[in-house]
């Protein structure tokens, strides 16, 4: 897939709401991904395995979602970026409004890297 399909797939799965089909379909087994040195929690990790449970991990910090969102993926080369947030009640720490900007990079039809920045 080019990046563009890459990026047309993952709207349509976040769309759908279905995160973990994003993993499974376009990352790659040895993908990376970055998390900022001041985030709370969450580690940077290497590996399909390690990003899913990371992802887990940051589940189980949530006590309850009261919404979200996605903006318009952009493309540039190898490289898609969108916004995202949510507004969720975090165990132990009360409600909050998170926002970050994400990048994911591309190569041989696979997401290699994802980086937040927030």
């Amino acid at each position: 897939m080019t990046t563009q399909e890459v990026a047309n797939r993952m709207a349509e799965l976040f769309k759908e709401n279905k995160w973990m089909q994003v993993q499974d379909e376009l990352f790659a087994e040895n993908a990376v991904s970055i998390e900022p040195a001041h985030s709370q929690g969450l580690q940077s990790v290497e590996g399909i395995a390690a990003i899913k449970q990371k992802g887990e991990h940051f589940n189980s910090m949530v006590e309850e979602v009261h919404g979200g969102w996605v903006s318009d993926l952009i493309v540039a080369g190898n490289f898609i970026t969108c916004g995202m947030g949510m507004d969720a009640t975090m165990k132990g720490a009360g409600r909050m409004k998170m926002d970050e900007v994400c990048v994911y990079e591309v190569k041989d039809g696979k997401i290699i890297k994802e980086q937040f920045f927030f």
